[in-house]
């Protein structure tokens, strides 16, 4: 059973920056597309990038130029840095695992507040 783990939420003023982690436990990491996502308070869970398996990345128009995904897939990770947040951006984010048609994995998610 694939497990993964978020990790760097926390509090954070408007304007500030994070860098979340999410740590696989899979060993072949880099065959499959990793994403982020968030769940504000009463809405949907929410796309916010994803990086598939030769890198390349995609964004939630709203983001493009402030948050940024990578990974290192020989430390089995993905990463998300995202700058000046807003406080409506304060939501649980979500590290997700796509293994095509055996299915996709979640983790328990990272809290991330930002504060005005």
């Amino acid at each position: 059973q694939e497990q993964l783990v978020e990790s760097g939420g926390g509090l954070v003023q408007s304007g500030g920056s994070l860098r979340l982690s999410c740590v696989a436990s899979g060993n072949i990491f880099e065959a499959y597309d990793m994403g982020w996502y968030r769940q504000a308070p009463v809405a949907q869970r929410e796309l916010v990038a994803i990086i598939i398996s030769n890198n390349i990345t995609n964004y939630a128009d709203s983001l493009k130029g402030r948050f940024s995904i990578s990974r290192d897939n020989a430390k089995n990770t993905v990463y998300l840095k995202m700058d000046r947040l807003k406080p409506e951006e304060t939501s649980v984010y979500y590290c997700n695992e796509d293994q095509g048609v055996v299915g996709d994995y979640w983790g328990k998610g990272t809290r991330v507040t930002v504060s005005s």
